[in-house]
């Protein structure tokens, strides 16, 4: 590879505990090394990145363009320093961000591709919604190498719902994501402000809450609407409130992050898996 980065992460930053369930048809993280196939300007690249002892991330890639991607992907530049320290002692998620303090969530190479793993991932078990999302990334995006480069909008749209559902992919949510792949350019969302587009992707037929928290969190690297209504969540207000809750109560837990809401319910649900939430009298009452 041609070009070679050494990039000092702003605040705290962990690749291993970030990529640790990152791996998908794009791209390959584990043990704190990234590598993915990329698509920049028409041309497949590949690109290598490892985390150092001292912190440091180094990159390879063959252009400044690739660097530069992996730098947004990683979210090397969106310091979380503000909500460690906000939130240390926070009775329902202190012990996750004292324990998972360099966790970031990772982007997905394209916001199509966030939009497609939150179409898939809707009410199905999550292994099954990652193997429909690895399907079709493979028949609809070039290879380079075992990894293949991230669908766009172009690639999505070119298919029909009635295709896309003999790869695995229900008719109401295949028709959501062809038809808001073929409306606009979803790329262009990174130009306007998270409110106004949580408020549109909510408008659309087949789009949730926690669809639109992944397209924020994962494809445009926002931080204040998240994984609203995860089923983990969902079993995590039922255990604390000794009854099975409604999605739309758990809503309630994630209110007082304001704008790290998105951030808090990855490190509420990380916390959860870990078993480092604890249920508070105050919240469970």
């Amino acid at each position: 590879m041609a070009v070679r980065a050494e990039l000092r992460p702003t605040g705290p930053y962990s690749l291993r505990l970030s990529g640790r369930h990152g791996s998908d048809a794009t791209r390959v993280v584990v043990d704190g090394t990234y590598r993915a196939t990329i698509r920049i300007d028409g041309q497949l690249e590949r690109v290598h990145a490892a985390q150092r002892a001292d912190g440091t991330i180094v990159v390879a890639a063959e252009t400044n363009a690739g660097v530069g991607h992996v730098r947004w992907v990683l979210g090397l530049d969106d310091d979380h320093s503000e909500f460690l320290t906000r939130f240390a002692n926070d009775p329902l998620i202190g012990e996750s961000v004292k324990r998972f303090r360099g966790l970031r969530p990772l982007r997905t190479g394209t916001v199509a591709q966030a939009l497609l793993r939150a179409v898939a991932g809707q009410l199905i078990q999550a292994s099954r919604a990652r193997e429909i999302e690895r399907t079709i990334i493979r028949r609809a995006t070039p290879k380079l190498g075992d990894l293949h480069a991230p669908p766009t909008c172009e690639d999505l749209a070119r298919f029909s719902p009635a295709q896309l559902g003999k790869l695995g992919l229900g008719a109401r949510r295949a028709s959501a994501l062809i038809r808001l792949c073929r409306s606009f350019d979803l790329e262009r969302l990174k130009d306007h402000d998270s409110d106004s587009i949580y408020r549109r992707l909510e408008r659309e037929r087949g789009l949730g809450p926690w669809s639109v928290g992944v397209v924020c969190l994962e494809g445009l690297g926002r931080y204040e609407h998240g994984l609203r209504r995860d089923l983990s969540i969902v079993k995590l207000a039922s255990a604390m409130w000794g009854r099975w809750v409604e999605a739309e109560e758990t809503d309630a837990l994630l209110e007082p992050y304001g704008e790290w809401a998105g951030l808090a319910s990855v490190y509420l649900i990380a916390g959860y898996a870990a078993g480092l939430v604890t249920f508070p009298r105050a919240i469970a009452a």
